[in-house]
């Protein structure tokens, strides 16, 4: 079976075979007729990573937890569910430092929802200890311990699932083939980066012998099992998140790693010397926050290439965000105007400089072959007439941060009466401290001025009534931090900047998503017009299991499956098609 599924791998890689475009049916905004959004419906969502999920095997999953949240999303009148980056995390357990920007996260394929596919045992997973702290993530553990489990469940996958194995095989894109390629290779060679393959030196993709490539058929085989794995979990929970009339927002990352397939499969779109050495680095000047600068690392793009070629390998790339996302955000839209690039080796990003990048003529190639996705720019950090001009020229809707709005001394763009339609306001991102955090770390000044501003006080509570201000703001969509509906301080945040450890760790209780917090954000919500009604759902009495084992489920006491006889004012038949 493993050389049937070779053989179609070989010939697929070869013809470096790309996915067709899918129609994305999902109108989130309301678009003018180049695709930009040309009117935002006001609305509201919800910043949730799918890490930071409730779950009992140690991370956040598409499992039973996630069916749960998307129903409280629901019962709370959002809109929107935002997540971070889903793709495979390499060093440091970032999702803006992944080994693929197209590949799925192994870690978010739920192992309950493999026993009940007959691919693993109950046994086997209860053996695995992921670790005892709840609102923690053991990253650790998780790279020890399951991929083992993985690996099992997908050899099994290939035996009894071949033919939904191979369709998978034949449909996904180049970009996922290249990082199966990739992590079979950086497998054999001990993990080391593909920088070091050859002897300490680099083998790019264009370097690796085919017969090489032919003799990693079975680990290629066995990673592509993998991510069908990931894409049909996802898959499931995506549709019954729309199901609920609730659209995904998802990031995608400007830059990719250094240590990553697209590079790797790629590296004459980024600048890199002839030994395959990055000539400049990405990072941010120095400023108030950072007197030395931020230094990311990741390789920049050789714009050049990737404009002779009409942003192809851009164009797949936010192909293959299409198919996870209803929306994206473009992380750092301001690199698009211009980037700052730091001569590698450097150790900080003081020593940068300004170079320029392709603007609207990305902008434009990009909606002519995406013409049906929805963007969302992030244009946050160093903005100058440029970047505010590329914004606005792009038609996308720009970001607004609700906690950045409260220097006394500056009628500041943040505040909510200044925030304008066509942004969508936040009280914080995944860089940002919690509404708690920043309240208590604030100056003095900030803070009287927000108690003024926004009436705050004990009896509402801070995080409520800066809530409250984002709402009623003029911003077409408010996306709050999950954290900051539960009124969480520091020990929420899911990452610092510059801070090298102990980021992207931080989980939910399943306690804390409740009946109860579900009605008081959906009072807010309809209070200031952002209310999605799908109907009344009794969350917490829902068994969450997807659509496809809802037949093996006895009769709910209604007279109805489980999942689908919570949803009142819904007809069962309507949603099941």
């Amino acid at each position: 079976m493993q050389q049937v599924f070779a053989a179609v791998f070989c010939s697929l890689w070869q013809q470096g075979k790309v996915m067709t475009e899918k129609n994305n049916p999902w109108d989130i905004f309301k678009n003018g007729a180049d695709g930009s959004a040309s009117h935002l419906k006001r609305s509201g969502g919800i910043l949730m990573p799918v890490f930071s999920l409730p779950s009992p095997h140690g991370i956040g999953t598409f499992g039973a937890a996630a069916y749960k949240f998307a129903d409280f999303l629901a019962a709370s009148g959002q809109s929107y569910w935002q997540v971070l980056p889903l793709n495979p995390t390499g060093f440091g357990d970032s999702p803006y430092q992944c080994f693929s920007s197209a590949a799925g996260n192994p870690y978010f394929i739920d192992l309950d929802m493999l026993v009940d596919d007959g691919l693993l045992t109950a046994d086997e997973v209860q053996k695995s200890d992921f670790g005892g702290e709840l609102r923690r993530i053991d990253y650790g553990k998780l790279f020890s311990l399951r991929f083992p489990l993985l690996r099992l469940a997908a050899e099994r996958n290939m035996r009894r699932n071949a033919a939904e194995v191979e369709q998978f095989s034949r449909c996904c894109s180049t970009q996922i083939y290249d990082y199966a390629v990739f992590t079979a290779l950086k497998t054999h060679f001990g993990m080391k980066p593909w920088t070091e393959w050859n002897a300490g030196k680099a083998m790019p993709k264009q370097l690796v012998p085919a017969e090489f490539v032919e003799s990693q058929a079975d680990e290629i085989c066995l990673q592509l099992s993998i991510q069908q794995l990931f894409f049909k979990q996802w898959n499931r929970l995506k549709n019954y998140v729309n199901q609920l009339g609730i659209g995904i927002i998802g990031d995608v990352p400007i830059y990719v790693a250094l240590d990553s397939a697209d590079c790797w499969a790629n590296s004459r779109h980024f600048m890199l010397d002839e030994s395959f050495v990055p000539t400049d680095v990405a990072g941010v000047p120095p400023d108030y926050f950072s007197p030395t600068g931020q230094l990311w690392g990741n390789p920049l793009y050789n714009w050049e290439i990737h404009a002779s070629e009409n942003y192809a390998w851009w164009a797949e790339r936010l192909q293959c965000a299409q198919k996870l996302y209803d929306v994206v955000r473009i992380d750092h839209f301001r690199g698009f105007e211009s980037f700052w690039a730091v001569p590698f080796g450097e150790t900080t990003a003081e020593n940068g400089r300004w170079l320029p990048a392709p603007g609207m003529d990305f902008v434009n190639a990009v909606k002519k072959r995406l013409p049906g996705l929805s963007f969302i720019a992030e244009d946050l950090g160093f903005l100058t007439p440029e970047v505010h001009e590329l914004v606005k020229n792009s038609g996308f809707p720009g970001m607004s941060i609700l906690q950045f709005g409260f220097n006394p001394d500056a009628n500041s763009d943040y505040l909510p009466h200044r925030v304008a339609e066509n942004r969508v306001y936040y009280t914080g991102t995944h860089d940002n401290a919690t509404i708690m955090q920043w309240f208590a770390e604030a100056s003095e000044p900030e803070r009287r001025f927000a108690e003024q501003y926004l009436a705050l006080n004990a009896a509402e509570g801070i995080n409520w009534g800066m809530i409250r201000g984002g709402m009623c703001s003029p911003a077409g969509i408010f996306i709050a931090q999950m954290q900051d509906v539960l009124g969480l301080s520091a020990e929420g945040r899911i990452n610092t900047p510059g801070v090298a450890s102990g980021n992207w760790q931080w989980r939910m209780l399943p306690h804390e998503c409740s009946a109860a917090l579900a009605e008081k954000l959906r009072e807010y919500t309809r209070m200031y017009g952002r209310l999605h009604d799908c109907g009344e759902i009794n969350f917490e009495h829902n068994t969450v299991v997807p659509r496809e084992y809802c037949e093996k489920m006895p009769a709910h006491k209604n007279g109805t499956n489980c999942l689908f006889g919570l949803l009142r004012n819904i007809s069962i038949q309507s949603i099941t098609g």
